[in-house]
């Protein structure tokens, strides 16, 4: 199974700079007008920029596993995207909300080393 997470937006330049510091690289993909990063196997995010989109702006909310939050989290410190502060859940997972310049939330979640 593929999965694909579309995440709407208001303006795809705006928003391709943004990803791009997310992300850390360029788009993956480019199909049609749709910007495609992959972020596991068989996973993609996608910012689109569609008048069809327009009513669901700022509503997208993702979690990303990582490895290596703290070091993504400087990355994005660099390119001045702000964060909230980092969580500790009870179970270790370190988690933080990140938001795009429209609103949608990426966040990040780190499960404790073994």
């Amino acid at each position: 199974m593929d999965l694909y997470s579309v995440v709407c937006v208001r303006d795809l330049e705006t928003s391709r700079l943004w990803f791009e510091a997310f992300f850390g690289r360029p788009a993956d993909e480019i199909i049609g007008e749709e910007l495609l990063w992959q972020v596991g196997e068989n996973a993609w995010v996608v910012i689109d920029d569609r008048p069809v989109r327009a009513d669901r702006v700022g509503g997208t909310m993702i979690t990303l596993g990582v490895t290596d939050l703290d070091d993504i989290l400087a990355r994005l410190a660099a390119h001045g995207i702000d964060h909230d502060p980092v969580e500790t859940y009870g179970n270790g997972v370190r988690h933080v909300d990140i938001l795009d310049p429209d609103g949608n939330s990426l966040s990040l979640a780190q499960a404790p080393a073994d």
